[in-house]
């Protein structure tokens, strides 16, 4: 009889060893490797009449040509929210894999619940919930005023039994709640380990495929924001997407991290009401609720977020330091991108704030990845520095470069389009940048460095 083997699996990259280490040599994580017992593998054979050997099974693989293989489109439908189908690529795809994360509290199961009550008004749908009972998600449903005569509910949390009874009811698409909490009965380990949640993705991945039943996974966080258990967990689901609010805010981001169907870093934004979750059709008027006074180191910016462009507003605060290292305070921007231009300022500019605190925060809570906000940012502390605010009608965007040259950014003509629609009339951009038809209202100041844009303001 073939013994159980015994591995080490890390809960951060996924990689396995023989023995228990204190390091992953992989992604140098400490304490992160747990052990893993896998049932043994027995493969099967039989002999056929003409005495050769091959492997049983009710299923055989058959290998085609590259151009035999069917490509008509796969038709999607819609979740019933224009934000959440725009993170999806432009619907929910027969057959789809999605794993959702969000911190405790973000709206994961709120969100989930009423797509799901709005779909099963018009296609079969299968709400299984392994952490809350049935009465609870139904007191959620009654308090958010939900249809709930159509939607089916069942509280399980073992993933054969899950599958076993979806043959039954054969929905067109399934919730997961959550990933952490469901187990195969092949696997001993306990439930949330690394071993259980990767086979228990892996399956209900595979049953989707094979049934062409979309399944919404919700997976857990770690303490530093990303999805808990292992990294094969995104690599065998076909979308990825995220779910972030600060505690003390009302709007909700859903960022997509991974899509097979669709383009990544897509946006959708939600607010938190008392009747549950509402799309916000214009970020942009949200992110630009500016006060009544008009302060020095505050200036518009556009970013592009998936397929569109999104106005934001960037602050800066440039205070004269008391300690002998200056602090550069960055939120919603990298720490190591301001140090950078802090230093482009210095060079090119011919501003010294090597004796200034630099406070820098962009407003909302967005998170800005992009280049697209150094000629901003910079403009922002130049203004709290020379405590001189910029024109409330200003809308800046442009990539610095080392030698303090402006570079172009991408989609520049519709960037500016979406600022003019919002009263926006004054515009810096890179001169790579400039639109060939003139906008209508809007005057653009095209400049090549970063001494033209000081002097442009």
């Amino acid at each position: 009889m073939a013994k159980a083997k015994t591995a080490y699996v890390c809960s951060d990259c996924g990689a396995d060893f023989p023995r228990w280490l204190g390091q992953c040599s992989e992604c140098k994580a400490w304490n992160t490797l747990t052990e893993v017992r896998t049932a043994p593998s027995v493969t099967r054979q039989h002999v056929s009449q003409s005495g050769r050997g091959g492997y049983s099974g009710s299923t055989q693989a058959t290998v085609k040509t590259l151009k035999d293989v069917d490509v008509s489109d796969v038709p999607r439908f819609s979740s019933g929210y224009q934000e959440f189908d725009r993170v999806l690529g432009g619907g929910v795809v027969p057959g789809s894999a999605i794993l959702i994360g969000g911190s405790p509290g973000a709206g994961k199961s709120t969100l989930l619940l009423q797509m799901m009550c709005h779909l099963a008004e018009r296609m079969g749908a299968l709400y299984v919930t392994g952490e809350e009972s049935l009465q609870q998600v139904a007191l959620r449903a009654r308090r958010l005023s939900l249809p709930s005569d159509k939607l089916r509910m069942l509280a399980e949390t073992s993933v054969e039994a899950i599958c076993h009874l979806a043959d039954q009811e054969k929905p067109a698409i399934m919730v997961i709640d959550s990933i952490q909490v469901m187990h195969l009965t092949d696997i001993q380990s306990a439930p949330g380990s690394v071993s259980q949640v990767r086979e228990s993705a892996a399956y209900l991945t595979r049953y989707a495929k094979q049934n062409g039943v979309a399944i919404v996974m919700v997976g857990h966080v770690t303490k530093d924001g990303s999805l808990a258990g292992p990294k094969v967990l995104e690599h065998c689901i076909d979308c990825s997407i995220m779910l972030d609010g600060d505690g003390d805010s009302r709007f909700r981001t859903l960022r997509g991290h991974k899509n097979r169907f669709g383009a990544v870093n897509e946006l959708g934004v939600f607010a938190m009401t008392s009747a549950g979750l509402k799309e916000v059709t214009n970020p942009s008027a949200i992110f630009l609720q500016r006060g009544e006074e008009h302060g020095n180191g505050s200036v518009v910016m556009v970013v592009w977020e998936g397929t569109r462009p999104l106005l934001v507003e960037i602050q800066a605060l440039v205070d004269h330091s008391q300690l002998a290292n200056p602090r550069r305070v960055a939120v919603g921007l990298e720490q190591t991108r301001l140090a950078l231009l802090l230093a482009v300022l210095h060079r090119h500019g011919g501003l010294h704030v090597s004796d200034q605190d630099v406070f820098v925060n962009v407003v909302g809570g967005v998170k800005v990845a992009e280049t697209s906000a150094d000629l901003a940012l910079l403009l922002a502390i130049v203004s709290s520095f020379r405590d001189n605010p910029l024109a409330r009608d200003l809308i800046v965007f442009g990539e610095v470069g080392l030698a303090g040259e402006i570079r172009p950014v991408p989609n520049g003509s519709e960037r500016l389009r979406e600022a003019a629609k919002h009263g926006f009339r004054r515009a810096i951009v890179p001169l790579a940048n400039k639109p060939k038809q003139p906008i209508e209202g809007m005057q653009v100041t095209a400049v090549k460095n970063l001494a033209e844009a000081l002097e442009a303001v």
